[in-house]
């Protein structure tokens, strides 16, 4: 399993295309939900392509079931408290852990600034629900920890139902199939352009660099 924190992610080359940040909540076909809304709105949006990919992962569920997104580009300075707060949550239950695991395990969770997926606009967070907005039972919450869920938020724990199971796999299926990769401490996070997305790929460099809302 590669980590954020892996010195392989952070050594590769940073490009970015230009494509436009694009506000989901003016996409029909798309649910975004609002647990996570900031009054900018940077919650709903993501790069032109990533949206075409998440389209295309929709198009591909089976009938009855939806996307539903719940957070996309997120500030680099709001990921930097998201970070370092999950850090001091850590040192606080863990106060024997050295520094270097502190913040590889934080790397889990939350992702290290200096390579930050979500401030690219290429990553997305969400789940699958109904057409009527039910979310459907993916074993645990969106956004539960390593150390709250026992490590059920990774995608391939074993420790969920079989239901569960199923669920994840159809999201996993159908987002794969659209060309996004997960980060596998958390089902629920595809990227599409990021630098986990370059290694994973094995791309020369991002398609997308960190990027400010305008």
């Amino acid at each position: 399993m590669i980590l954020l924190s892996d010195p392989r992610i952070s050594a590769i080359p940073l490009g970015d295309n230009g494509e436009q940040l694009i506000d989901l909540r003016q996409v029909d076909e798309l649910l975004v939900d609002d647990r996570l809304a900031d009054p900018a709105g940077a919650y709903a949006h993501l790069r032109e392509e990533t949206l075409a990919r998440l389209l295309t992962a929709q198009r591909s569920l089976p009938g009855g079931l939806r996307l539903l997104i719940v957070e996309g580009y997120r500030p680099l300075d709001l990921q930097t408290t998201y970070f370092e707060d999950y850090k001091d949550e850590l040192r606080m239950k863990y106060p024997d852990w050295e520094p270097a695991r502190v913040h590889v395990e934080a790397s889990k969770y939350v992702s290290p600034p200096d390579v930050a997926p979500h401030s690219t606009g290429g990553t997305v967070d969400l789940t699958l629900c109904t057409v009527d907005g039910v979310e459907l039972d993916m074993g645990t919450a969106v956004n539960d920890s390593p150390v709250a869920s026992a490590n059920a938020c990774f995608t391939g724990s074993p420790d969920i139902s079989a239901q569960a199971r199923v669920n994840r796999d159809i999201l996993s299926a159908a987002l794969s199939a659209a060309g996004m990769v997960n980060y596998p401490t958390e089902w629920w996070h595809w990227s599409f352009g990021d630098r986990y997305w370059a290694l994973s790929t094995g791309a020369n460099s991002t398609r997308y660099g960190p990027v400010a809302l305008s």
